[in-house]
């Protein structure tokens, strides 16, 4: 996942049209986001220009439309890179079922494939196919790896298909895909000028030379909340413990492995910082005193003497001028009774919950958001989708204080 560009791009729409009869949605889809003063720039499959015609798609947009890999006229024939470098968004409809599929597992076998490999900036699809096409499993299972890869995905809805047949599969109507558009390039200037500093994954306290002390996190939540802070224009720095996922590209990326190294990254970065979201499952004891070596197994038993580790987050909230904290909190039991408490004694203005059996590991989650104003639920929702969520809370709520 990557960063929307700069402010002359956030009008600059590349629009993908895949083969499929709601190639036509398309068509009116560009019309409209022209009409609105969008720069539409279109690139079609060549199984979209069986169903219309690429000169239809310049005729609405005023614009050249691009359908060929190896097209000698673009710069340096570069298309595949050039033609995303000033976009804002990439859009994808309809996205059809072999897209989907190509797109899942990073094959880049014509222009449009390639592009989207090769983008700089946030990409959306807008799926449409037969309803049994859908609910396939293979595309379920690709749906699925995309929404882990931070790619937004809109609709379909259910109706009435050329077909004849009625299910999931229809495209969103090109007035309902025209508002999302349109609302995504606002989100994308949420947090513009803003600096965030995310903290993700686990942290890992030496015991001895091989074994260590951790948190169960996959670290999937901190990292999805930094995607979607970027595709809310802030600059964002992510400071992670060990995990085996890939920052986004626009992030400034600080690994570390202890609570002590994630403090001392957290100091350095702290003083530029305007938001602060501490997502870190940080353990909570290292032990006294490391073995250098390997402790050798016997029949005894083994004694170890623990300490805590750092309080990152109240050392934070605690600064004579503390950026603005976001805690989060993933409990066991009494939910509500335990992060209330924890938001008392770290001081923060909001503190994001959830139950550690619900959410780790997985690609889901509900969250309840406690502020001032009381508890807030997101319904759950993949945790990209709860990240977006929850950046646009922490955006009204940082907008009321500054």
């Amino acid at each position: 996942m990557t960063s929307w560009p700069s402010a002359e791009s956030k009008k600059r729409l590349l629009l993908g049209v895949t083969g499929g009869v709601a190639a036509y949605k398309a068509a009116e889809l560009a019309r409209l986001l022209t009409q609105n003063g969008m720069h539409v720039q279109t690139v079609m499959t060549q199984a979209a220009c069986r169903f219309v015609g690429a000169v239809t798609f310049q005729s609405l947009t005023g614009n050249p439309v691009y359908t060929d890999l190896w097209d000698a006229n673009a710069a340096q024939n570069m298309a595949h890179i050039n033609l995303s470098r000033d976009a804002g968004l990439i859009l994808v409809a309809p996205a059809s079922a072999d897209f989907i599929a190509k797109l899942a597992h990073g094959m880049a076998d014509d222009l449009l494939t390639t592009l989207c490999l090769a983008r700089d900036c946030p990409l959306m699809i807008a799926p449409a196919m037969n309803r049994q096409m859908w609910e396939n499993p293979a595309t379920q299972r690709n749906l699925s790896r995309l929404r882990q890869d931070g790619i937004i995905i809109t609709g379909p809805a259910s109706g009435e298909q050329a077909c004849g047949e009625v299910g999931m599969g229809r495209m969103l109507e090109a007035a309902e895909l025209a508002e999302i558009v349109q609302a995504a390039f606002r989100t994308a200037t949420l947090l513009q000028g803003k600096n965030i500093l995310v903290t993700a994954g686990p942290t890992f306290e030496a015991i001895d030379a091989v074994r260590g002390i951790t948190n169960r996190s996959s670290g999937k939540m901190g990292y999805a909340v930094a995607r979607a802070a970027v595709e809310a224009g802030a600059a964002v720095t992510l400071i992670s413990g060990p995990v085996c996922l890939t920052p986004p590209a626009a992030a400034k990326f600080i690994p570390v492995t202890s609570a002590e190294d994630m403090l001392r990254a957290v100091q350095t970065e702290i003083a530029q910082t305007d938001i602060f979201i501490s997502v870190a499952a940080v353990a909570d004891y290292r032990v006294a005193h490391v073995s250098q070596q390997k402790i050798k197994k016997s029949a005894a038993n083994l004694a170890l003497e623990l300490v805590p580790t750092p309080d990152i987050l109240k050392t934070v909230s605690s600064l004579p001028k503390p950026p603005f904290c976001v805690g989060f909190a993933a409990e066991t039991e009494n939910l509500e009774k335990n992060a209330a408490m924890k938001r008392r004694k770290k001081n923060v203005p909001l503190l994001v919950a959830n139950l550690a059996q619900d959410a780790i590991g997985s690609d889901e989650s509900e969250l309840i958001l406690f502020d001032d104003t009381g508890q807030h639920i997101l319904p759950k929702a993949s945790k990209m989708e709860q990240a977006r969520r929850l950046i646009k809370h922490i955006h009204r709520l940082y907008s009321q204080q500054h």
